[in-house]
């Protein structure tokens, strides 16, 4: 045997238990993301539950000319893209700024609490999220009761019934349940750095604002183009749009709190449209992989980073 192959073969052989462990990933991505893939076909049809999946008319595009001519899509389409935009903007060099902080605490405890309580957010479900948002946001809640005893304000405000709030808000709550989670890649990568760029850096007099920009920075600059790529390539789906609309949305803050994926859930399951909701869903997948290749293409020319 051809003593490559030999090689190869017992690189395998040493990869099997790992190769084990990712084969519960592969067959999950399979069958939720790979196989229901054949359903798009409906998008193009006028379904119905009783003639399958490969029964119906043909109606080409009739979903989606319906789709662009509804003012609720208009309005969610906006909603969404604005609400991710803030998002993405506030939310995002977040983790990068508090990995920077974080790793520059001097006390190995303090660093560590730290980083599980501000992490912690991210494992509450929604619901207890929403719920606690609605209590302290209460016209008689805390929220108002210290912005009164302050006197930033005169009255109470209807923070969940104003429109205007509801962006902010969204944007708000993300800043507070992922920031700590997001920090975590962050940490991982400054972690990575040989100690003796740290030594030389100190040794010719650097301090600890120019290691941050000559050191850390740079080291960590293309994990951060890699997540920026994705999380542009995703504005079209906004993350945690949906369970904000779901749950803090309402009747008063509907011009603004009203996303596609509320927009989806109304057609496909409450209208039970379920080939228009296709259609809708496959509008946001064209574009974000749009989205996704135009932000490729720009990182790898601003600066060579790009992640296919």
């Amino acid at each position: 045997m051809h003593p490559r192959k030999i090689k190869s073969s017992r690189g395998w052989d040493n990869q099997l238990i790992l190769q084990l462990m990712l084969l519960p990933a592969l067959l999950t991505l399979l069958i939720f993301s790979y196989l229901p893939m054949f359903g798009i076909v409906i998008a193009f049809k006028d379904y119905n539950v009783l003639d399958g999946l490969f029964g119906g008319a043909w109606v080409g595009f009739d979903h989606f000319r319906e789709m662009f001519g509804d003012e609720r899509f208009h309005s969610a389409l906006r909603n969404t893209l604005a609400m991710s935009s803030i998002k993405l903007v506030v939310t995002f060099l977040a983790p990068v700024l508090f990995a920077l902080i974080l790793n520059e605490l001097p006390l190995a405890r303090f660093k560590k609490w730290t980083q599980t309580l501000t992490t912690l957010p991210h494992f509450l479900s929604y619901v207890i999220i929403a719920t606690l948002t609605m209590i302290f946001l209460d016209p008689k809640g805390i929220v108002n009761g210290l912005l009164q005893s302050l006197g930033l304000t005169n009255g109470p405000i209807e923070f969940l019934a104003e429109p205007g709030h509801f962006w902010t808000l969204g944007a708000s709550l993300d800043l507070w349940q992922e920031t700590g989670w997001g920090a975590i890649i962050y940490l991982a990568a400054i972690t990575g750095i040989n100690t003796e760029i740290y030594e030389a850096a100190k040794v010719d007099g650097a301090g600890r604002l120019r290691t941050i920009w000559h050191i850390n920075l740079p080291a960590i600059r293309s994990t951060i183009m890699v997540l920026l790529i994705l999380n542009i390539g995703s504005l079209i789906y906004g993350g945690s749009n949906f369970n904000q609309s779901y749950l803090l949305g309402n009747v008063f803050n509907r011009d603004t709190s009203y996303v596609l994926g509320y927009y989806t859930l109304d057609n496909g399951l409450l209208q039970m449209r379920y080939a228009f909701a296709t259609a809708v869903d496959l509008f946001q997948s064209c574009i974000s992989l749009v989205l996704l290749l135009a932000a490729n293409w720009a990182a790898k020319k601003i600066n060579g980073s790009n992640i296919f």
